[in-house]
C-alpha cells in the first residue's frame, strides 16, 4: 500500500495538482488495497489555485501523518516558496521521513532552494531551467526529458507532464500493466494530436 500526498499552496498551477490527483486517484479507487492519496497544505481547507479554481486540502502539515509519496506541484505559489525558510525547513523535515519526493513543473525550483537536488539528475518547465541550474549550480539540468527518475527523487517538466510521471510512478510501484489500466480509464494520450 503506497500512501501518496498531494501538496497544495496559494496559487498552486491547477493541473500540477489535479492531474497527479487524477492519476493517483483512480489508482486508489480501483485498487484500495495498492495505494490512497491524500491532499495537504500548511492547515486544512479551502486553497486557491493560480487561475482561480479552489481545493480543498484534507490535512494539514501537523496533521497529514506518514506518506510513501509526497508530490510537490508548482505554479506561481512556488515564488514566494524559494525564500520562505521556514517551509524550507519542512520540505527537508518531510523529505527525511518520506522515501520518495516527485515534483511536477516549477515544484523542483522549491526542491533546489531546500538543497533536495544538490547533485542530481533534474527537470522543471521549459522557462524556469535556467533558473533551476541558478539555485543550485550543481543540478544536472536536463532540458529534454519529460520527466526525471533519479530514484528517491522524480521531477517532471511543466504542468501536463505531471500526468505522465504520476503514471510512470504507477508503473514503478504497481507494474507497467495498472499504469496502462489506468491511462486506459482516464482515455489519456500522451502523444500531441498535432
Amino acid at each position: 500500500m503506497k500512501r501518496i500526498g498531494i501538496l497544495l499552496f496559494d496559487q498552486v498551477e491547477e493541473l500540477d495538482a489535479a492531474g497527479p490527483w487524477e492519476v493517483f486517484g483512480l489508482w486508489a479507487t480501483t485498487c484500495p488495497d495498492e495505494a490512497s492519496v491524500v491532499s495537504l497544505a500548511t492547515s486544512p481547507g479551502p486553497v486557491r489555485a493560480a487561475h482561480g479554481l479552489t481545493f480543498h486540502a484534507d490535512r494539514g502539515f501537523a496533521d497529514v501523518g506518514e506518506l510513501d509519496v509526497l508530490v510537490y506541484p508548482g505554479g506561481r505559489g512556488t515564488r514566494p516558496l524559494l525564500k520562505d525558510t521556514g517551509h524550507l525547513d519542512w520540505v527537508r523535515e518531510r523529505r527525511e521521513r518520506t522515501p520518495l519526493i516527485a515534483s511536477v513543473c516549477t515544484g523542483s525550483l522549491v526542491l533546489a532552494a531546500a538543497g533536495l537536488l544538490r547533485g542530481r539528475p533534474a527537470t522543471t518547465h521549459w522557462s524556469c531551467l535556467d533558473l533551476l541550474a541558478e539555485l543550485d549550480p550543481s543540478v544536472e539540468v536536463r532540458r529534454e526529458d519529460r520527466f526525471v527518475d533519479d530514484g528517491d527523487v522524480v521531477t517532471s517538466a511543466g504542468i501536463s507532464a505531471g500526468i505522465d510521471m504520476s503514471l510512470h510512478l504507477v508503473a514503478r510501484f504497481a507494474g507497467v500493466e495498472r499504469a496502462r489500466e489506468i491511462r486506459r480509464e482516464m482515455e489519456y494520450d500522451p502523444l500531441p494530436p498535432v
